[in-house]
């Protein structure tokens, strides 16, 4: 059965005959794992010259590839640079079956790229002013981020010839505070700079291929002061540093979501057999590059990649054509 659907998806794409967008292939697919599965999934950060040095090293020590594979665009010289070859990971990942997940560490507007960590992303956040011109079309600073989108519009669209589904998740961690576009809240804040994004990308540059994920990190529960609005998000992601594991945080995190899709969206410590049998609905987990390492034993990994809930590579019905 899933290599019938591998071959009916790749019938549709080469063809042109569409019974449904493969976005919304991909999204069908996520609320049908939830509350039943979740996927295993594994970022890629530094350097994008080797995009899948800890896919691998999944793959090393469990002897699965994640069912998910993430890259990020960036903003160090060397890692811009090599963006293209983070991009064609990404296509070869879609095409060997699995979900691709994009994360873009933006420079602050202000400043051209490339840019520090801190200060930069961290650290550099704009003045209320600033902030007030980023968001007010004609401005010198708006017209600055519309260029910022331009640059990274052109791989996406890329990957949306290719076929190539992405679950897309700029200005994550809203509620962290030391990002220069985080820590806003309300309608004019963080949200409404998503919000802008969005409809860029969609209505300027034309981009139906994304998935888009609105994420919030385990600091305040004041997740609504962020809400981009239902229309502008389709899956939730939470990252989890510091007691997210707890069950009043998943309890806390399900009314706002509703039923949409909601995810482990980075983590350091893989969730235990516990968090996977008593908070049913995350549809992945995804641990931070390096951390993964770091923060959790081989045996830790290798047994939850062998949980029986948990999807590795091999157990997806594929979604690529090559």
């Amino acid at each position: 059965m899933k290599r019938q659907l591998f071959i009916y998806l790749c019938f549709f794409l080469l063809t042109g005959v569409v019974l449904a967008q493969p976005k919304q292939q991909v999204l069908d697919y996520l609320y049908s794992i939830s509350g039943k599965q979740i996927l295993a999934g594994q970022h890629n950060k530094e350097p994008n010259a080797e995009p899948t040095k800890w896919t691998d090293f999944i793959y090393e020590t469990t002897g699965k590839y994640p069912a998910l594979w993430s890259g990020d665009f960036l903003f160090q010289q060397e890692n811009i640079d090599n963006r293209w070859k983070m991009i064609k990971e990404a296509e070869r990942q879609w095409n060997n079956g699995a979900l691709i997940n994009l994360m873009w560490h933006a420079c602050p507007p202000d400043m051209g790229e490339p840019c520090g960590w801190d200060p930069g992303l961290l650290n550099e956040q704009l003045t209320d002013n600033q902030w007030e011109a980023l968001i007010t079309p004609g401005t010198e600073l708006h017209k600055a981020w519309e260029e910022r989108m331009d640059d990274i519009a052109v791989y996406l669209q890329y990957l949306e010839n290719k076929g190539v589904v992405v679950l897309f998740r700029p200005f994550h961690e809203m509620n962290q505070a030391l990002f220069w576009w985080a820590g806003r809240k309300g309608p004019k804040g963080t949200a409404e700079l998503y919000r802008q994004t969005r409809e860029y990308f969609e209505k300027e540059k034309g981009l139906t291929n994304l998935i888009w994920v609105w994420d919030m990190q385990d600091l305040s529960r004041d997740f609504e002061a962020y809400n981009p609005g239902d229309d502008y998000w389709d899956v939730f992601a939470f990252d989890i540093y510091d007691s997210g594991y707890d069950q009043s945080w998943y309890d806390y995190i399900l009314p706002i979501v509703g039923d949409k899709p909601m995810a482990i969206g980075e983590c350091m410590k893989v969730p235990s057999k516990e968090v996977l049998e008593s908070q049913d609905r995350w549809v992945f987990f995804m641990p931070w590059a390096e951390l993964v390492r770091e923060h959790n034993s081989d045996s830790d990994i290798r047994a939850i990649y062998g949980h029986s809930r948990v999807l590795s590579l091999d157990e997806l019905p594929g979604w690529g054509c090559q």
